[in-house]
């Protein structure tokens, strides 16, 4: 299946649901004029709620708008990113901190300034692997090489991946569902980033009626 099956921002730029992802981008780049926000989490509180298309479509809106962009697949039990960009899912980011090799195994990402660094082969260890030292030094890496760099994490509540990867970032977005993701669900995911001192930037609602599909808050 093609890229632009699954990325509205490169299927139909001027929708309105594109349009949302570039406030989306406009806010981000506002929220970091004080704070840097150079490596961003993009998580949600349950599974099944759009995390890992917002972060690909946030990621060609973040290169459409001049900026080079890495996204990274660390969501290391269910890997997408892979599939919406139509890529090889190995070499990724296992084999880059599990052979400590310097250069990123970085694939094109369809759009100028967007480069896709895929999973890898999945390991048994997520938790133990994205909590690493050797962890620390690609994400260093990476940011040598990117304006910015986002990070599509597993959900807060079920693994520990999330929490223990953003950590290590800038800031956290949490993907919240429409008419899916409970209330109770969405608190607990911001408390439990908030209780490890992750800066949580905002929320992005999915699943919503055409004119707000994705709203920043």
């Amino acid at each position: 299946m093609s890229s632009t099956d699954h990325l509205i921002t490169l299927a139909d730029p001027q929708s309105p649901v594109a349009e949302s992802f570039r406030t989306l981008r406009t806010n981000l780049i506002f929220s970091s004029l004080d704070h840097p926000l150079t490596t961003l989490l993009v998580t949600s509180a349950a599974p099944i709620e759009g995390k890992s298309l917002t972060v690909a479509n946030l990621a060609v809106t973040m290169a459409q708008g001049g900026r080079k962009t890495i996204l990274v697949d660390c969501d290391l039990r269910r890997p997408r990113q892979h599939e919406i960009f139509g890529v090889p899912s190995d070499p990724g980011l296992t084999t880059m901190i599990l052979d400590e090799t310097q250069e990123p195994p970085l694939v094109a990402g369809g759009v100028q300034d967007l480069w896709l660094l895929p999973a890898g082969p999945l390991p048994p260890n997520p938790a133990d692997l994205l909590g690493s030292r050797r962890m620390e030094a690609v994400i260093a890496t990476l940011k040598s090489r990117a304006d910015i760099v986002l990070f599509d994490a597993p959900p807060v509540i079920a693994v520990t991946d999330a929490a223990l990867l953003a950590s290590k970032l800038d800031g956290a977005l949490l993907v919240v569902s429409a008419g899916q993701t409970k209330r109770d669900h969405a608190q607990r995911a911001k408390e439990l980033l908030e209780k490890i001192n992750v800066r949580v930037v905002g929320a992005v609602l999915t699943n919503a009626a055409v004119d707000k599909s994705v709203n920043a808050y």
